[in-house]
């Protein structure tokens, strides 16, 4: 659970550290830690020799705090991992920056122990890359340095890339998001000639081309350590593509090869298919979004029949659509080696689902399917039921977004009752109506596997809500349940209610977008005074109202379980959101409200922030979208002084005027707090 403690609390925990001769991990993410907290920090781990880990992520340290730590690091023998990521606070000016990044780099020349360093998202620019290459070159531990999505350009990886050339330490390189060019991307490829131990190069999101790739790809066919190169999103194209493929045809250290949103059409698939039938390292290959057509996906065909390595296979979402060929799903699934396959959004019909559902019969390696965004219907479905009565390896399986009817849920219950693996099932966005529950809760009722089903818009009602009302109470496996968009009503609520009351594994419920109404509401509340399982409840647009609102902060004074809670768009008012404050004034559990796009209004804001100054769990509060107005907003400001839990607060979309954002901006230095229009 998330505690803010800021820099007063922080000096507290120092002592504590001085003295401490056993804690070696220590997690303060997210705790409105400043450069003063930090310096506090820094003192105590000039004296403390136990401490291995500290994450400092998501606080609001800068440049002097970034020194302080330095100084620290410098004297300190013990700490391997340093965790700053994200210590850029826009709104209020901290940041660790260029300087924060050339004290930090003037530590690692002298330091012998730190073996992790993060900082990822701190306006770091090329002048700190420039002064950590330097400490690169004399540093001897340092083995992962994350430097993604700061500001760093060609020249910042120029001088990176120079510092590998000697460095014989740094085994992973994190660049991602940041502002490298194929000039960037040339310079660390003349370092990958040399440097012997890099083994992760992650580029994702930066402008690389085809000049970058190829570069790179004429450094792989040299190098003899890099196990994973990502380069997503790099605008690589099909010449990008070929040049990666001519290299694999001689890499044998290569693993992983992330390509996904890259503009790769045939012509690079078909380079990269060859590359596989004589590459024998790969194991995972993501080509997701990409523009690869018919004749792409048949060459793959072919290289399956020859490759032996390739585990993991992304081809989700191609932006040319084209028919699947039989003999890519042949060959696809009597590969040997595949474990995970993504054919989302692949226009896959149901004589294609068949030949999916005859390979699987017999493959044994396949653990997860991505079937999602097709148009698989009542046949096809049932062809990939037969196969599940049969096959022993497959746990995941997505077929949301299709066009399975009753009869295809009737298909698939029937595997359900005598299938040992399947753990989850995504069906969501089908038309299997009330007439295809029946079957699927009489499986649930024996099935001893399947942790997570959903059926999101399938228009069940009330009575397939029953239905699986009646499965739940015996069913022990199932874990998480999406009912979301079902037009279930009252009736449907308390045949589930009733289920809660005798269940003890489910642990998830989303009700979304039904009509329970406030009576559903009642009978929700009900239940939940004696289950202990249920720890998140969705009932996003319910219209429970205020009477409901209350019933559920009734239940919230006893109940000591549920952790999330999502009430958007109830219509709840200030009556509702003053029953849920006084709830929250001894409720210990639940760490996340959503209360966005309701009517609560001044007395309701007041009332919740009067149950801010004593509770002591709540980390994450949305009020969007609400009628909350300056005498709202300066009630949570003045509860803010004395709160040390929320870190999360959302307030944009009220009718907060120019006092009462002054008032929140005082005091929510730490707190993610959104209160713009």
């Amino acid at each position: 659970m998330q505690k803010s403690i800021g820099n007063n609390k922080a000096q507290e925990l120092i002592e504590a550290l001085m003295t401490n001769s056993s804690l070696t991990t220590l997690d303060l993410c997210d705790k409105r830690i400043g450069d003063n907290g930090a310096q506090a920090l820094a003192q105590a781990l000039k004296n403390n020799l136990t401490l291995t880990t500290l994450t400092l992520r998501l606080n609001l340290i800068g440049s002097n705090g970034a020194q302080a730590l330095s100084e620290a690091l410098k004297i300190n023998s013990a700490l391997t991992t340093l965790n700053l990521q994200n210590n850029l606070i826009r709104y209020h000016g901290a940041q660790i920056g260029d300087n924060g990044a050339q004290t930090l780099a003037q530590v690692l020349k002298t330091n012998l122990t730190l073996i992790t360093l993060n900082l990822r998202l701190n306006a770091i620019g090329d002048n700190g890359a420039q002064a950590l290459a330097k400490a690169l070159k004399v540093n001897s531990t340092l083995g992962t340095l994350n430097l993604s999505e700061n500001m760093i350009g060609d020249n910042g990886a120029q001088v990176l890339a120079k510092a590998l050339k000697t460095n014989s330490t740094l085994t992973m390189l994190y660049l991602f998001g940041n502002s490298l060019t194929d000039s960037g991307a040339q310079a660390l490829s003349k370092a990958l000639n040399t440097n012997s131990t890099l083994a992760i190069l992650n580029l994702r999101n930066n402008f690389i081309g085809s000049n970058g790739a190829q570069a790179l790809a004429k450094a792989l066919k040299t190098n003899l350590t890099l196990a994973t190169l990502n380069l997503a999103k790099s605008s690589i194209g099909d010449n990008g593509a070929q040049a990666l493929s001519e290299a694999l045809k001689i890499n044998s250290t290569l693993t992983t090869l992330y390509l996904y949103g890259n503009s790769i059409g045939d012509r690079g698939a078909h380079a990269l298919s060859e590359a596989l039938k004589i590459n024998s390292t790969l194991a995972t290959l993501d080509l997701e979004n990409n523009k690869i057509w018919l004749k792409g996906l048949l060459a793959f065909s072919e290289a399956f029949r020859s490759n032996s390595t390739l585990t993991t296979l992304g081809l989700r979402n191609q932006k040319i659509m084209g028919k699947i060929s039989m003999a890519l799903l042949e060959s696809l699934m009597t590969c040997s080696t595949l474990t995970t396959l993504n054919l989302g959004c692949r226009s896959i019909e149901d004589d294609e689902a068949e030949a999916l559902g005859e390979a699987l019969k017999t493959n044994s390696v396949l653990t997860t399917l991505n079937l999602q965004n097709n148009l698989i219907g009542d046949n096809g479905a049932q062809a990939l039921s037969g196969a599940l009565k049969i096959n022993s390896t497959l746990t995941t399986l997505y077929l949301q977004n299709n066009f399975i009817g009753s009869n295809g849920a009737q298909a698939l219950a029937k595997a359900l009752k005598t299938n040992l693996a399947l753990t989850t099932l995504r069906s969501g966005n089908n038309s299997i109506w009330f007439k295809g529950l029946p079957a699927l809760s009489k499986a649930l009722k024996t099935n001893s596997t399947l942790t997570r089903l959903d059926l999101q818009n399938n228009s069940i009602g009330d009575n397939g809500a029953q239905s699986l009302s009646t499965a739940l109470k015996t069913n022990s496996t199932l874990t998480t349940l999406d009912l979301w968009g079902n037009s279930a009503r009252s009736i449907g609520a308390l045949a589930l209610s009733k289920a809660l009351k005798a269940n003890s594994t489910l642990s998830t419920l989303y009700l979304q977008n039904n009509l329970i109404g406030s009576h559903g509401a009642r009978d929700l509340a009900e239940a939940l005074k004696t289950n202990s399982a249920l720890t998140t409840l969705d009932l996003w647009g319910n219209e429970i109202g205020d009477s409901g609102a209350q019933a559920l902060a009734e239940t919230l004074k006893a109940n000591s379980t549920l952790t999330t809670l999502y009430l958007q768009r109830n219509l709840i008012g200030d009556n509702g959101g003053q029953a849920l404050s006084e709830a929250l004034k001894t409720n210990s559990t639940l760490t996340t409200i959503n209360f966005w796009n309701n009517s609560t209004g001044d007395n309701g804001a007041q009332a919740l922030a009067e149950a801010l100054k004593t509770n002591s769990t709540l980390a994450i509060l949305n009020l969007a979208s609400n009628l909350i107005r300056d005498n709202g907003a300066l009630a949570l400001s003045e509860a803010f002084k004395t709160n040390m839990t929320l870190y999360f607060l959302e307030l944009q979309n009220n009718l907060i005027g120019e006092n009462g954002t002054e008032a929140l901006h005082r005091v929510s230095l730490g707190i993610r707090c959104i209160i713009g229009h």
